[in-house]
């Protein structure tokens, strides 16, 4: 044996582990560099400066798929569970990289932070923004903010459905215990799954753009406020938000609507076409959504028009803000942080709750805190009666201590990650409001923080560098589900 013969052998075992990992990610590539010709068209079609930009991103994106997939073309694709933890983290990393391109070297011509910083919020359906003047950009960068954060809403609704119940981790694992329901009766395989969800998403995004074109936005502005809206991420083309739109209280009933419909699990929708009518209903996850916002949407109210507010202006923009951020959407349709301190208490309340499992939400999910409560209540029953058995029930399905667990380490590392998010923040000089708010808001992939810098009325483009690439981080996190990322930081994951 040579003394070559060790390293030859680590090679290859770093080429098997490896390859199969970004031959796929390569593929994803090629589906980015696909949708960044939607905006190439649009601006050669107007000549539009900002056209070579998206030409030479195009190009980039292609060679570096290209060059990867030539070194992987024999690896097999199939992938070991830990290779799946790997491909989900790198995937996206690399999709928010390549993506900031265009923002690079388009008319912006931000820094790279701050285009990395718009990409990774883009991506994550987060809608924290670094962008001012965002009226005066061409309809190309719009319309890439919008597909950006539209890609990213499949992309986690699939991530939510196919990948992380395969690897423990996300809500989604609870359909999973109820004798492989949703994919033995709904649909026989993932990819049929993967296509029925496609179709919903595409058609519930073309009935949001088809309605606010009806009620007044520009065409391109509906297809924007349509995607974002489906995708619950919050991106707008205005710096006003959807304050712009303020005076037409339709339009924010109807974003209103849309939200929800983002917020709610896909896979329940195709139960609901083609086997349920009320498998919506009937979820006990989309009643306790429900219930929710109505509570905090009729104390608000109550709050705005016993401070002398007109009720019906109060109520439409308490219903749209309360959706946005509970759905972890981001929009605003007016600085609520003026309303009052029990409304910026609430606010800061409803960040962390999030939408459904399985939609493209973020946030905790509202299960977690359904499951949470139902261990609580069995707790107080075990003290009361010591010798009782009791089972935890969740939708008619028995909780199982695998889900248990799951649920309470999730919350755990959640908090433990805002909290050690927002210490950082403040040793960047970052002052309480900013940096509590602004770590709960990237974990949670919410939008905007509290307080004059992050406020609904601000942007993250005063924030250093340093808290912005702390803040990629969290979104991050958030956006894989906290334990996907923490997995791959301990030393008995890469020994394995």
């Amino acid at each position: 044996m040579t003394p070559f013969t060790p390293w030859f052998y680590r090679s290859r075992n770093v080429y098997r582990h490896w390859a199969p990992v970004f031959k796929i990610i390569s593929i994803l590539w090629v589906v980015l560099a696909l949708f960044m010709l939607v905006p190439f068209v649009v601006l050669l079609i107007e000549r539009d400066p900002d056209a070579p930009a998206f030409g030479v991103s195009i190009l980039i994106v292609l060679g570096a798929a290209a060059l990867t997939r030539l070194l992987t073309y024999r690896a097999a694709l199939e992938l070991k569970p830990w290779q799946m933890f790997i491909l989900t983290a790198a995937s996206w990393v690399t999709i928010s990289g390549f993506a900031s391109l265009p923002l690079v070297l388009g008319a912006p011509q931000l820094t790279f932070t701050n285009a990395v910083f718009e990409s990774v919020s883009a991506i994550t359906t987060t809608g924290s923004t670094i962008l001012v003047g965002i009226e005066h950009f061409s309809d190309g960068l719009k319309l890439w903010r919008g597909l950006m954060q539209w890609m990213g809403g499949i992309g986690i609704i699939v991530m939510g459905i196919a990948i992380l119940p395969f690897l423990k981790v996300g809500g989604m694992r609870l359909f999973h215990t109820e004798s492989s329901d949703w994919s033995d009766k709904v649909m026989p395989r993932t990819g049929g799954i993967a296509k029925a969800t496609l179709t919903i998403y595409v058609s519930l995004t073309l009935a949001a753009i088809g309605s606010y074109w009806f009620g007044g936005m520009t065409l391109l502005d509906a297809t924007v406020h349509g995607m974002t809206s489906l995708a619950t991420g919050g991106f707008a083309n205005s710096d006003a938000s959807f304050g712009a739109y303020a005076d037409q209280p339709w339009l924010l009933w109807m974003g209103s609507f849309f939200m929800i419909c983002g917020a709610l699990p896909f896979v329940l929708y195709i139960r609901f076409i083609r086997t349920s009518r009320s498998a919506l209903w009937k979820d006990q996850q989309v009643r306790g959504l429900l219930k929710l916002l109505l509570a905090a949407i009729l104390m608000l109210s109550a709050w705005r028009v016993i401070q002398g507010d007109n009720w019906f202006e109060s109520l439409t923009h308490v219903t749209f803000n309360v959706i946005s951020v509970v759905t972890t959407t981001g929009y605003a349709s007016d600085d609520y942080t003026q309303w009052g301190a029990l409304p910026v208490v609430a606010f800061f309340y409803l960040t962390f709750v999030g939408g459904c499992s399985g939609s493209t939400s973020g946030g905790m999910k509202i299960f977690r805190f359904q499951i949470a409560s139902l261990m609580l209540l069995n707790q107080l029953r075990y003290l009361i009666h010591a010798n009782g058995v009791f089972t935890t029930r969740y939708n008619q399905q028995p909780v199982t201590s695998d889900i248990s667990r799951s649920v309470v380490a999730f919350s755990f590392f959640f908090f433990i990650t805002i909290a050690a998010l927002a210490l950082s923040l403040s040793a960047l000089g970052l002052d309480l409001v900013t940096a509590l708010s602004g770590a709960a808001t990237a974990v949670t992939n919410v939008g905007p923080g509290l307080g004059d810098i992050i406020g609904p009325a601000g942007n993250f483009a005063p924030l250093p560098d340093a808290a912005k690439w702390l803040l990629c981080i969290g979104m991050l996190m958030g956006r894989l589900e906290i334990l996907t990322v923490v997995v791959l930081l301990t030393p008995m994951f890469w020994r394995r």
